[in-house]
């Protein structure tokens, strides 16, 4: 399963909204350096799906606002 995530990264809180059944908008505190802004949009994700954040895969994206996650 994929999903399309765009990701705000040092925002003054932490918020998730859901877009589409497989897009999602996501707003973190973390800075967007060393991969902090990826790994704290993961652990939200997961947190809303109710999965393990370790079968979330970043796809593609990596320093872009959009990405693309895998849920194996």
């Amino acid at each position: 399963m994929f999903i399309k995530l765009k990701v705000h990264p040092g925002e003054r809180r932490d918020k998730l909204l859901k877009k589409a059944a497989d897009a999602y908008e996501i707003w973190t505190k973390a800075p967007p350096e060393r991969g902090l802004a990826n790994l704290s949009a993961i652990r939200q994700l997961s947190l809303a799906l109710g999965v393990d954040a370790k079968r979330i895969m970043l796809i593609k994206g990596a320093t872009s606002p959009a990405k693309i996650v895998k849920i194996i």
